[in-house]
């Protein structure tokens, strides 16, 4: 009695699918015809599958208007807000060198020639 109640509710949620499809989200071997072979090969390009699997290809920001998670929202705009001006101090922070910057290169350089000679 408990076998054939647990059969039936398996029956009940089981679907019978009848259209194969190769999965394109995940990567696909293809392999060649022999290399000795006279026969052409004829057959049809499945336009379907082409369009989704190119679809599956694509970057989220091509595929999608807006992010679809919190997560794809950081970086989802990548154009920059204002245009870069380097002659403004404000946004442009070139790298400057002072007295004690310039001694503790040197430091630097002579430890590392110091480890490199032994």
């Amino acid at each position: 009695a408990v076998v054939s109640t647990q059969s039936t509710g398996e029956q009940r949620h089981q679907k019978l699918h009848k259209d194969y499809r190769v999965n394109p989200f995940k990567k696909m071997h293809v392999l060649a015809s022999k290399p000795n072979s006279n026969v052409e090969d004829d057959t049809q390009e499945d336009d379907q599958y082409i369009n989704i699997f190119k679809k599956a290809r694509e970057v989220p920001t091509e595929k999608y208007e807006y992010p679809q998670t919190e997560s794809q929202a950081y970086g989802w705009f990548t154009t920059p807000l204002i245009d870069s001006d380097r002659s403004d101090i404000r946004l442009h922070h070139p790298r400057t060198m002072s007295e004690v910057t310039k001694y503790m290169d040197a430091a630097w350089r002579l430890k590392e020639q110091s480890e490199n000679m032994q």
